[in-house]
């Protein structure tokens, strides 16, 4: 998910706006509705429509609307958005992993059920008007616990096991839709495919819990990463986020850079400005991966390559102009890019690695990002207006790539275990 020679998302303005909204509803103290987003309209589109009808995850969000309608407090109100947010991350994981029904023929390894299903969900808490008084304060508090819960940011949970490691992985929701709004994102099957998994390592089992998060600059800036992961950070043995990137490959990336580059997110919001975060005037320019680098590019660890992927974008010190830097950044220097670009790949890597450092842990927690390839339907199914949803080839690229990426974390486990 770069913008550096790449096409490369919690409410973001949106919700800033809907707090600013003056209330216009019967009762005075209540919050009015607010429009739906512009991630959320793409919803009545055909694609999205049949992706929810082809995996039984049409009924969510309107199922969603009825149990918020019997709700007679703001109490009863968040007691069900936990619940039903909980239950379709829940619903998405079984299914990714062959728990229960299909519901429909789309294969079980499509992480965009979950995404359309979300934003309905959404959108149905965004336009709602309850019968009691609802405030601005806690229709944003509903849609922040919905946003966490089905994204799986509440559902981390590690065994009390001796002897069990502990792998955190993070993915990312489909993005540019207006491009083609057929998209999967690898990353998010990815983390479906294995959160709650337990890998065996010749060093020993190890769980791995995972996330997803939005494309969504403001999301970020909100300090979304780091609210889910500080928690967990000091426990786990070993974290990686991922995000789709390239064609045709695998990418460790190396360095990360504190930049935005302005590539416009889901909501079409463009951002470009040095990443925001607490205590600015400590902020590096550049972070590293801790990652096991070298152990995992010299495994085969399936059918694409991967690579230590070492180019940054920097201003040099005491220069106004980028240069590109094939062998990482040199001292002194600002951020334009990092090893993944100025995208929300590059944030998510910056941010996790900054707080892995700033809680002391650089030298003891191996950490980074990876890059998958970039998902490509069939070479007959290019054309997103005449393409179809899915194809055997897009199916076999997905499910290639998940395995490569349980692959990639289990030969980074192994090498970080035997330390």
């Amino acid at each position: 998910m770069t913008s550096l020679r790449i096409r490369t998302a919690v409410l973001g303005m949106a919700l800033l706006a809907g707090l600013s909204t003056p209330a216009t509803t019967a009762c005075a103290t209540q919050a009015a509705a607010s429009s739906p987003t512009v991630e959320e309209q793409r919803l009545d589109k055909a694609v999205p429509q049949e992706i929810l009808r082809r995996s039984g995850f049409d009924g969510v969000a309107p199922e969603f609307a009825d149990a918020l309608e019997r709700a007679h407090s703001y109490t009863q109100a968040r007691r069900i958005v936990v619940r039903e947010g909980s239950a379709l991350w829940r619903r998405a994981v079984e299914r990714a992993q062959g728990q229960g029904p299909v519901g429909g023929d789309l294969s079980r390894d499509d992480d965009r059920p979950l995404y359309w299903a979300r934003l309905g969900m959404t959108r149905e808490v965004r336009t709602w008007t309850p019968e009691f008084s609802l405030t601005d304060t806690q229709r944003f508090a509903l849609m922040d616990q919905l946003e966490r819960t089905s994204r799986g940011q509440t559902d981390i949970r590690y065994p009390g096991q001796p002897r069990l490691r502990r792998v955190l992985l993070t993915g990312f929701d489909p993005f540019t839709l207006d491009r083609d709004i057929r998209i999967s994102n690898p990353s998010g099957a990815s983390a479906l495919a294995l959160d709650g998994t337990v890998i065996e390592t010749a060093e020993g089992p190890a769980r791995v819990e995972t996330a997803v998060f939005p494309v969504r600059w403001q999301d970020f800036a909100d300090g979304t990463v780091e609210r889910t992961l500080r928690p967990y950070l000091p426990e786990v043995d070993l974290f990686t986020t991922v995000s789709q990137g390239r064609v045709g490959r695998f990418d460790i990336e190396r360095s990360n850079g504190a930049w935005r580059g302005g590539f416009p997110d889901n909501d079409n919001i463009s951002r470009t400005e040095t990443v925001p975060v607490a205590d600015p005037a400590a902020q590096p320019q550049w972070t590293t991966t801790t990652l096991p680098y070298a152990a995992i590019t010299a495994a085969d660890t399936g059918r694409f390559p991967v690579y230590d992927h070492t180019e940054v974008t920097e201003v040099p010190a005491g220069g106004t102009d980028p240069v590109v830097r094939p062998d990482g950044p040199t001292a002194g220097s600002t951020a334009r890019a990092g090893g993944g670009g100025n995208y929300l790949s590059n944030e998510i890597a910056y941010r996790a690695t900054l707080l892995r450092d700033r809680l002391g842990l650089h030298d003891t927690l191996p950490g980074g990002h990876v890059h998958t390839p970039v998902l490509q339907f069939g070479t007959n199914n290019t054309d997103p207006a005449t393409g179809t949803v899915t194809d055997p080839e897009f199916v076999r690229n997905r499910l290639d790539i998940i395995a490569q990426v349980r692959s990639i974390v289990t030969v980074a486990a192994e090498a970080t275990f035997r330390r």
